[in-house]
């Protein structure tokens, strides 16, 4: 059994940027959607909402830029404009049937941790035929706060029935990372263009292991 996996019971997997080559996606939504309501979008849009869940996220449009909305209708506005693309397009990020694959052969159980919305989760995970692979897949529907709290990696590990020291959370996300860090799991930190050079540095000093692509976690 390879190193890092000598070492844990159970590995949480994120989704956007880790599994699916989704970020640039997230990006565009965010300019879209304030476009479409006349709004020019700070440029840093992203990196602020990024860090949110999904009502976190919905309430700081409402609130930074006066929209005559509810959160219900900017949740539901937001999922239509990604849905599609999860459904029919977002590809894998590269060598990830092999990870999983080697997750397999080490006899660990893994599950996902994302952010993003459950239907499309779900459509994007069942057209790569990775769905019924996974052990759960939690989403942002599932917690109330987004991944700056512990809260969706304790579920995780609960799920998996695992402390947070023999669970590795993969993520290519510096604040995520951080958060796991924090709450005592092992971390793996996989790149992602959307990562800038400044925080992919910081992630190589946190995590437990880092990897410019997923197998190379395991090297």
């Amino acid at each position: 059994m390879n190193g890092i996996l000598q070492k844990v019971r159970g590995v949480i997997l994120d989704l956007d940027g880790t599994l699916l080559d989704s970020m640039p996606l997230w990006h565009e939504i965010d300019l879209q959607f304030l476009g479409e309501n006349g709004i020019e979008p700070p440029e840093n849009i992203s990196e602020i909402v990024g860090k949110m869940s999904i009502t976190e996220w919905a309430e700081y449009f409402i609130r930074e830029f006066s929209m005559p909305y509810t959160p219900e209708y900017v949740i539901r506005r937001i999922e239509e404009m990604a849905e599609t693309a999860y459904r029919e397009s977002i590809p894998l990020k590269p060598h990830v049937s092999a990870f999983l694959d080697a997750l397999d052969a080490a006899g660990l159980p893994y599950g996902i941790a994302t952010a993003t919305y459950r239907n499309s989760a779900d459509a994007a995970l069942r057209r790569l035929g990775l769905l019924d692979r996974m052990q759960f897949v939690l989403t942002g529907e599932d917690v109330q706060e987004g991944k700056t709290s512990p809260e969706i990696y304790l579920l995780a590990a609960a799920r998996l029935g695992t402390a947070p020291e023999e669970t590795l959370v993969v993520e290519d996300a510096l604040h995520c990372v951080r958060t796991a860090s924090a709450a005592g799991f092992l971390t793996a930190g996989v790149y992602d263009a959307a990562v800038l050079p400044e925080e992919w540095e910081e992630m190589r000093r946190i995590c437990t292991v880092t990897g410019t692509d997923l197998m190379k976690l395991l090297h």
